[in-house]
């Protein structure tokens, strides 16, 4: 009994320090007044401090006497937003508060809220972005608040990281992996076997893509499909003088633009694809080659013959030849 005891006693002790490991390793990094205050009592102090507009006059000065040691608030001076020889920076004018609302009582004891940013933030997105927005207002943003990230609750510090020397959503090399944290489907897609050379970042997001809202589907920066997809393609453009319905409807009626396990990235390969539309169609069940060496190989049916439909009607996206109605030629 004695020694069953002291077996347990060196169990609860060991997972005591297992325990305060974890905690060490991970701590909580919830401001100060989320143990005391609710979001809503949080929001309602803030409007309540802009009204009293108690501003440090000492500005960053003031923050950075408690704020200096951590190294992410330091690197804020290593961007534009901490530029102190830049006019339009918050450094000219009210410094940190400029985004973190007025300091009021903040300095005595840390407990009363300011204005945090992130996913961790208790506060509202449109509350955080609205900070945002009081800067960062001109045309590629005027389609903001009919956007999918703001219609989703977005916050522009999910995506943007200001206290860094660079902003990785804002370079070419890392945008996508910034983008593809929240959009894992696309993701998936970007890695099958056809797809637009995303992965190796000669493509990006915005490229099609307006993430702060456009007046078209799916933010797309142009406005149509077709129009996003001719800013690259522009041989599909047209017109043509014998042209394909659903090409000249949307791309996406047989492509998937973000990839696909298809050739050209088609969303069903052909005949299937085809079939969709050409079901009533005289041969289309059964294309024959003819009695000839090419069809008894493959059992006198085009189908299952290299490139399927398009062995014959290989200009599918339209043609220009007086002959070509049926886009063979």
């Amino acid at each position: 009994m004695k020694t069953t005891n002291q077996i347990n006693t060196l169990l609860f002790a060991l997972l005591s320090l297992t325990a305060s490991a974890l905690f060490l390793s991970n701590p909580v990094h919830a401001a100060k007044w989320d143990a005391t205050m609710t979001p809503a009592e949080v929001e309602a102090t803030l409007d309540k401090k802009f009204a009293e507009g108690k501003y440090s006059p000492k500005g960053a000065d003031s923050c950075l006497m408690c704020h200096k040691k951590s190294e992410k608030v330091m690197d804020l001076f290593k961007g534009v937003h901490g530029a102190i020889d830049s006019s339009k920076s918050p450094m000219a004018g009210l410094q940190c508060e400029a985004c973190h609302g007025p300091l009021g009582s903040h300095n005595r004891g840390g407990k009363e809220p300011m204005i945090t940013f992130g996913p961790d933030s208790t506060l509202a997105a449109d509350k955080q972005n609205s900070v945002c927005m009081s800067c960062h207002t001109d045309d590629k943003r005027m389609s903001w608040e009919s956007s999918h990230h703001a219609s989703g609750d977005v916050a522009c510090a999910s995506c943007h990281s200001v206290h860094a020397s660079h902003d990785p959503v804002l370079s070419k090399q890392t945008e996508m992996d910034v983008c593809t944290s929240c959009h894992t489907k696309q993701k998936a897609d970007m890695n099958k076997r056809s797809s637009h050379p995303m992965k190796w970042n000669q493509m990006t997001c915005s490229d099609c893509h307006n993430p702060h809202g456009s007046l078209s589907d799916d933010d797309l920066v142009q406005p149509t499909v077709n129009e996003t997809c001719y800013s690259c393609h522009a041989e599909k453009r047209g017109p043509k003088l014998w042209e394909h319905a659903p090409v000249t409807e949307n791309c996406v009626n047989c492509h998937n633009p973000h990839g696909s396990v298809n050739d050209a990235m088609l969303k069903t390969r052909a005949p299937q694809l085809c079939q969709q539309c050409h079901s009533g169609d005289g041969h289309t069940s059964s294309a024959y080659f003819g009695n000839t060496s090419m069809g008894s190989s493959v059992n006198d049916n085009a189908f299952t013959g290299g490139r399927s439909c398009l062995n014959c009607h290989s200009q599918v996206h339209g043609s220009n030849h007086p002959s070509g109605k049926l886009l063979q030629r």
